[in-house]
C-alpha cells in the first residue's frame, strides 16, 4: 500500500509520501513517488504518486519526455502550461496516453490498470493548488 498525501495550508502546501512498493520476509523494495519539477522564479510542481508502478513510472516517463523534447511540436509540458488546472490537464493526458497503450496488455495479464495522482504546486501569478487526478 503507498501513502501520499497533501496538505494545503494557509502558508502553503505540504507533501509526503512513502517509498515502499512490496514487502516480504526478506524482499522490501523502495521507488520514489513524489517527483518535483520547478522552474526558479516561475513555478514549482509536485505530483504524488500510488497504485500499480509499472503504470506510475510510464506516467513519469511521458510527463519527463514531455519537458525534455522542449515541445517542438508546441504541445503542453509542465514547464510550459500557463495554469495548475493545465498542468493537472497534462498529467491527466498522460496517464490516458499510458492507459491506451499499455491497458490492453495489462488486462491480458490480469493485471490492473490502476493510478492516482495528487498534483500540487504554484505557477507564478497564481496561487498554490492541488488536484487529485
Amino acid at each position: 500500500m503507498t501513502y501520499c498525501v497533501g496538505l494545503r495550508l494557509d502558508g502553503g502546501i505540504v507533501f509526503a509520501s512513502d517509498t515502499r512498493t512490496n514487502a516480504g520476509f526478506d524482499n522490501i523494495a523502495i521507488f520514489r513517488k513524489m517527483h518535483v519539477w520547478e522552474r526558479s522564479g516561475d513555478r514549482v510542481l509536485v505530483l504524488l504518486s500510488a497504485g500499480n508502478l509499472a503504470v506510475t513510472q510510464s506516467v513519469i516517463s511521458l510527463l519527463n519526455e514531455q519537458i525534455d523534447a522542449e515541445r517542438d511540436d508546441g504541445g503542453p509540458s509542465l514547464l510550459n502550461v500557463e495554469t495548475m488546472y493545465q498542468a493537472a490537464r497534462v498529467v491527466g493526458d498522460a496517464v490516458r496516453e499510458v492507459r491506451r497503450v499499455d491497458g490492453p496488455s495489462l488486462e491480458a495479464a490480469n493485471s490492473t490498470f490502476s493510478a492516482s495522482f495528487i498534483l500540487g504546486g504554484q505557477i507564478h501569478g497564481e496561487p498554490p493548488r492541488m488536484f487529485q487526478i
